[in-house]
């Protein structure tokens, strides 16, 4: 499995061994988008193309795009590692949500 981005949205992608091609669906909404192609290449423009149609059938219909996600998280963690993540923040010089935004994305990279 592999996945691609445009305009904030990322789509999964897997081969069907049944169609014999690429398909994708965006990932992360509720809104159930598709698009399928025989190579990577029309593939990347058939996600292209389902992100902004879907952009502009929301818009027509007046209704917001759902978003993947809203920039904000809120969880639960033991106190034990609170504040660990406290004294990390404030011995890299950073806020604790720097430190966790830089922390997640090193992860999500790696």
């Amino acid at each position: 499995m592999s996945t691609m981005t445009y305009q904030g949205y990322a789509a999964k992608i897997e081969y069907s061994d049944e169609d014999k091609c690429l398909v994708g669906r965006i990932a992360g909404i509720q809104d159930v988008i598709g698009f399928h192609a025989d190579n990577v290449t029309d593939l990347r423009l058939a996600f292209e193309d389902a992100v902004e149609d879907y952009l502009s059938y929301c818009s027509e219909q007046g209704r917001e795009p759902q978003r993947p996600a809203s920039g904000k998280i809120s969880l639960r963690i033991q106190p034990e590692v609170h504040a660990a993540i406290n004294v990390a923040a404030e011995v890299s010089g950073k806020s604790v949500n720097q430190w966790i935004n830089d922390t997640l994305i090193q992860a999500v990279d790696d």
